[in-house]
């Protein structure tokens, strides 16, 4: 049977790794892959207008994270030191005049599917802001990810994932270097895999087939949800889900198109320049690789080039994320933000509260 919407208690997938890696900031390397030093065609084989123009860019060697980060490993870090995500705290009143209370409660971006005819211009059909749904509810309060440790962590937001990677001594990924990593070492092709379209008879990645956002068939094993890491075969780097399953943050700020090649290498544009024509007064950082809920006939962004802004001051239930460690001197392992409402990382801008989302799938 095909599904509609994401059911508030789905039974939990089985883990498809056979081991469970999760680190700790006395082993920093642990669930890692290092990746050498190269040079590649960033934005190879665009096909949306923010795509592109390829650069040819060199990054340095780094260690990544084999896998997405997963439901146990930020609960780890959670237990470590009592962080609570964006989406666990009440926006502040001082901050949103306009707000009611119940607008500005803990709340979070969820995928709830739509009826058949639904007008697909607008991705506010789909996505509802769930108050009470957050990491550890991704469906909402009534939800858990009671055996779910293997699934990828979401419901997480840009400083929700920094504050993560810095308590690991770590970092986010520039986007050169997310890209670099999920290409995996082939030149210039359109998906992580190469050049040949996805088969629904040899699945390489969770995504939807079927008419988004209304039917997901399920031929990759998984409807309308994000599945256990590592269930699809790795890239040329031993890395898993580079496409598909879920958004993954990187540190750079979104803007239309790539910049010259030393910008790129270096982090891309400057905060000045980050530009979401859709609401071009908010900053945005950069997320990548797709998720479940790309198909071909809608976000079709489960590729290397591919690029979209991400939610400013909250995640959704198909954002997670992974951690690198670059060659040289490790970043500083600087203390999360405090875990107390509207603390530092409160968004600017337009919030979960007022108005859809700007993303669509």
């Amino acid at each position: 049977m095909a599904a509609t919407a994401c059911d508030r208690s789905p039974a939990a997938p089985k883990a498809c790794l056979a081991r469970l890696e999760v680190p700790d900031p006395s082993h920093q390397h642990v669930g890692m892959v290092f990746v050498p030093a190269g040079t590649f065609a960033m934005g190879a084989a665009p096909l949306r207008a923010e795509e592109g123009p390829p650069r040819t860019v060199q990054v340095g060697g780094f260690w990544i994270d084999r896998t997405e980060v997963t439901n146990a490993a930020f609960a780890r870090f959670v237990a470590a030191t009592g962080y609570r995500t964006l989406a666990e705290r009440p926006l502040e009143a001082r901050r949103y005049p306009n707000l009611t209370e119940a607008q500005r409660a803990p709340s979070s971006l969820v995928f709830v599917g739509a009826a058949p005819g639904v007008d697909r211009r607008s991705p506010a059909n789909w996505w509802r802001i769930i108050p009470g749904a957050d990491w550890r509810h991704p469906q909402g309060p009534d939800s858990s990810i009671t055996g779910r440790d293997a699934l990828p962590v979401v419901h997480v937001a840009y400083a929700d994932a920094l504050a993560y990677a810095r308590w690991l001594g770590r970092d986010l990924p520039t986007e050169a270097e997310w890209e670099y990593a999920a290409r995996g070492g082939l030149a210039g092709k359109r998906y992580a895999w190469g050049d040949q379209p996805a088969d629904p008879s040899k699945p390489r990645a969770n995504t939807w087939q079927g008419v988004f956002p209304v039917l997901d068939t399920g031929a990759d094993g998984y409807k309308a949800q994000a599945a256990p890491v590592g269930c699809y075969a790795p890239n040329g780097f031993g890395l898993y889900d580079m496409a598909g399953n879920v958004w993954e943050w990187t540190k750079d700020w979104f803007k239309p198109g790539l910049e010259p090649a030393a910008t790129e290498a270096l982090g891309g544009p400057p905060q000045a320049l980050a530009l979401d024509p859709n609401e071009p007064q908010v900053p945005k950082h950069v997320i990548k690789g797709g998720s479940f809920l790309c198909s071909e006939d809608y976000c079709f962004r489960y590729r290397p080039a591919a690029r979209s802004p991400g939610p400013p001051d909250s995640g959704a239930s198909h954002i997670g994320f992974r951690t690198i460690l670059r060659a040289g001197p490790s970043p500083a392992a600087a203390p999360p933000p405090a875990p107390a409402p509207g603390g530092p990382g409160q968004a600017t801008g337009p919030v979960r509260g007022a108005g859809g989302p700007s993303f669509r799938s």
